[in-house]
């Protein structure tokens, strides 16, 4: 099926294109979303009067979908989660999340417009993309933490995969092995044996 786009789509074309999309993909997603028109004699002339609108259209929605942009451009957002000692959560921080996160601080956008590919399973910081306008899009980070506290750790760059006491057991179980292992040490026990 061959289409008119009415705006840019990602990985498809610019508004005004005609592309070849399959047949599944025009009818449910394009035409159904007024993303684009069939590409027939009246529609070709239908679009040309109405490109002068749609692109006066598309600026002003560009321009509004910037402002938006520069609010949210390398903004941290911080989701409290029970997870596992390892890091894994129990469930995942899907998109909704994200949004309701950036709901509270008064920031809204569509489920559609969040680039997640799958959801968010482990602790730590995550890179996202989100697309507030076909031609506009910006990178957050969402950290994952069990606490604000752990959360404030790992936006330092902090290591929080094994906890203190862990790090300090294997300290003490380190320093015992060396005890253990050391030939003086040895020599001594045989010494007092003997």
């Amino acid at each position: 099926m061959e289409v008119i786009l009415l705006e840019r789509v990602a990985k498809l074309g610019q508004m005004g294109e005609v592309v070849r999309v399959k047949d599944g993909y025009g009818r449910n997603f394009l035409l159904k979303r007024g993303k684009a028109l069939r590409a027939t004699a009246d529609n070709r002339a239908k679009y040309d009067g109405m490109k002068a609108d749609l692109e006066a259209n598309n600026i002003k929605a560009k321009a509004e979908a910037t402002t938006v942009a520069e609010k949210i451009d390398g903004r941290n957002v911080i989701i409290i989660r029970q997870a596992s000692e390892t890091g894994q959560l129990f469930g995942s921080v899907s998109v909704r999340d994200i949004i309701a996160t950036f709901e509270a601080d008064g920031v809204t956008f569509a489920r559609s417009q969040v680039l997640l590919d799958a959801p968010i399973k482990t602790i730590g910081q995550h890179k996202i993309s989100i697309a507030v306008h076909p031609e506009v899009e910006v990178s957050v980070s969402v950290t994952v933490a069990r606490s604000a506290d752990e959360a404030e750790r790992i936006n330092r760059g902090e290591d929080i995969s094994s906890r203190q006491e862990d790090q300090d057991a294997a300290a003490e179980a380190l320093a015992a092995a060396g005890e253990f292992f050391d030939p003086d040490a040895q020599g001594n026990a045989e010494e007092d044996n003997g």
